[in-house]
């Protein structure tokens, strides 16, 4: 019997069933694993961008490889054994990542030199003095200090209850908060990747302290390139300013502008608001005023970069948010295709056989 050659259209089905677990894939990662591969992939191109100049660019390229092994592997862990833990841990995974992810961004923006004496002589200009300095000389002394490092530290609190919050109401509404705070994240890290702005509490202990009380900023793109000492702040110790230095252990001389502190609990604070109690908006709120102050207090931020913070975080709120919307849809109408598909393939294959 001769063999008759297929159609194009026959070529085509055949492509389309071997891609299908594939695009399954594809349409079954979570919107959180979606950004994840994302950002990987563009940091991925900017390290071929970039690859001399780089210091160890192949390492770069194989940890982007192991993450995005991770996430698959928990996809197929997820798959072989659907549970709600199994879930749990695939959103944990990408989140954990942060971990990975900030320090990384030393790699890239030391390439691109420092900025940071532009922005001390603007909050020089704009203000009429430079905040970082003042703030902690007009409230000297011990109580402030603590108070302000409290504020701080009370960062890494929202970070760890807003979710918890969420978990506690549905699921739904976890994944869309670690998907908001994720994406959000990255959009700063965009930014940090090509500004490279190490703050006050770097910079002023760097340069002669007549400098900075004179107003003279010399650039100092050479010493961070293979430096970074976190300046002591010249502020009193104590449990909080000790609990402020543990956390800060993994910082670099990078990512100030704009303040990504200021600008993600800005983020949880509008998640309270619109998910949670009013109460719990207020009992935060407090500690969110003086989280934004003692950025500046601290001498972690400039004031400009607060105020970026602020502006930058409403519209990262607004496009992560639109962005999980079109995400979600996407991977819910897969699974109505999914049923849909495998019925026309029974239909397909019955077809076949009675040939």
């Amino acid at each position: 019997m001769s063999k008759k050659h297929k159609t194009s259209q026959e070529r085509w089905q055949d492509f389309r069933e071997c891609a299908q677990p594939l695009e399954h894939f594809k349409k079954g990662l979570l919107p959180i694993e979606i950004v994840t591969l994302a950002y990987a992939a563009f940091t991925l191109f900017l390290t071929f961008c970039l690859w001399g100049e780089l210091q160890s660019p192949l390492l770069r390229v194989c940890e982007r490889l192991a993450i995005a092994l991770g996430v698959i592997v928990f996809y197929f862990v997820y798959k072989t054994k659907p549970s709600e833990l199994t879930r749990f841990l695939r959103n944990m995974y990408c989140l954990a990542l942060l971990l990975f992810w900030y320090p990384d961004i030393y790699h890239y923006c030391s390439v691109f030199g420092n900025y940071d004496h532009l922005f001390a002589e603007t909050d020089k200009t704009v203000f009429g003095c430079q905040p970082a300095l003042v703030f902690s000389q007009i409230l000297p002394g011990r109580l402030w200090s603590e108070l302000f490092y409290m504020g701080y530290f009370s960062y890494y609190v929202m970070i760890v209850a807003v979710p918890i919050m969420a978990l506690w109401k549905t699921r739904r509404l976890f994944e869309k908060t670690l998907f908001i705070v994720l994406t959000s994240f990255f959009f700063y890290y965009l930014i940090y990747l090509f500004l490279p702005v190490a703050g006050p509490q770097y910079y002023f202990p760097l340069i002669e302290a007549n400098d900075v009380a004179v107003g003279v900023y010399p650039q100092a793109e050479e010493f961070f390139a293979s430096n970074f000492v976190v300046g002591d702040s010249g502020l009193p110790s104590g449990l909080f300013h000790s609990l402020v230095s543990m956390a800060q252990v993994g910082e670099r001389p990078i990512a100030a502008f704009p303040s990504s502190h200021v600008g993600v609990a800005t983020i949880l604070l509008i998640l309270i608001w619109r998910h949670h109690k009013k109460s719990a908006f207020f009992c935060f709120l407090p500690f969110y005023v003086l989280l934004c102050l003692s950025t500046v207090y601290i001498k972690a931020h400039y004031l400009l970069d607060v105020f970026a913070g602020w502006i930058t975080a409403i519209f990262f709120y607004l496009l992560a948010h639109w962005l999980y919307s079109q995400l979600h849809q996407h991977s819910h109408s897969s699974s109505k295709s999914k049923s849909s598909s495998q019925s026309s393939s029974s239909h397909h294959h019955h077809h076949h056989h009675s040939h």
